[in-house]
């Protein structure tokens, strides 16, 4: 009897063991045929959100023999980093024009959301204006404070051409407090974060736009005398 227990036992196991087998090589084999299409897509999908920040076709490859997906390649890996609000490292990607630095789009995250934290895309042009910010994440109170979306509104154009040339430090403010930037009643502290985190990323450049422009990772260092 105990043998026949041990054999339906083993029987068991080495069937249990197959079907692992198995079935790990076919998630395997599943995940090889679709992992190039699904990079494929999200590439496409980053590259088209690149666009609508920064629109000039040259950056992409057809007026400098570069690839179209030169800016998902000239990448450079920024540590934490308190002006852009990262607490793991994030991604810089460098827009090169006829083989020079032409602009850098930057990963920003404002803490200060009314609903937590709000994930920003925002690309710089080599002379220091914005020209372009995204949003691409955020949990602001649907019908009030997600005007910030673009799919929403275009309050979030109000940065284009933006610089800290252009506007001193201390307008960097929605208007209710003494800035320059317009504001949607009842929801003024998602935008006065917004705000805050695009001039913070100003200043993140505006003290590493040199080893951006060589490609090299900014200091992880928190920028001397920035406050909150």
């Amino acid at each position: 009897m105990s043998d026949t227990v041990f054999k339906h036992t083993s029987v068991t196991a080495v069937t249990m063991v197959a079907f692992a087998l198995i079935g790990t090589a076919l998630l395997a084999y599943v995940f090889n045929i679709t992992r190039e299409p699904i990079e494929k897509s999200e590439a496409e999908a980053r590259l088209a959100l690149f666009r609508q920040i920064l629109p000039d076709e040259h950056y992409y490859g057809s007026a400098n023999s570069q690839d179209d997906d030169s800016l998902l390649k000239n990448v450079v890996e920024i540590a934490p980093n308190d002006l852009l609000g990262n607490k793991v490292p994030s991604k810089a990607y460098i827009a090169k024009q006829d083989h020079k630095f032409a602009a850098v789009i930057l990963e920003a995250i404002a803490h200060d959301g009314y609903s937590g934290d709000i994930k920003l895309l925002i690309a710089i042009r080599a002379d220091g204006t914005v020209s372009g910010v995204r949003v691409l994440a955020h949990k602001e109170t649907p019908g009030l404070g997600d005007y910030i979306d673009i799919a929403h509104g275009n309050w979030i154009k109000l940065f284009d051409h933006e610089s800290v040339e252009k506007t001193p430090a201390e307008q960097w403010k929605v208007k209710k407090d003494g800035g320059k930037f317009d504001y949607m009643v009842g929801a003024t502290i998602t935008p006065r974060a917004v705000v805050k985190a695009v001039a913070k990323a100003l200043q993140f450049y505006e003290q590493n736009q040199t080893v951006l422009q060589q490609q090299q990772p900014p200091t992880s260092e928190p920028a001397s005398g920035h406050k909150d």
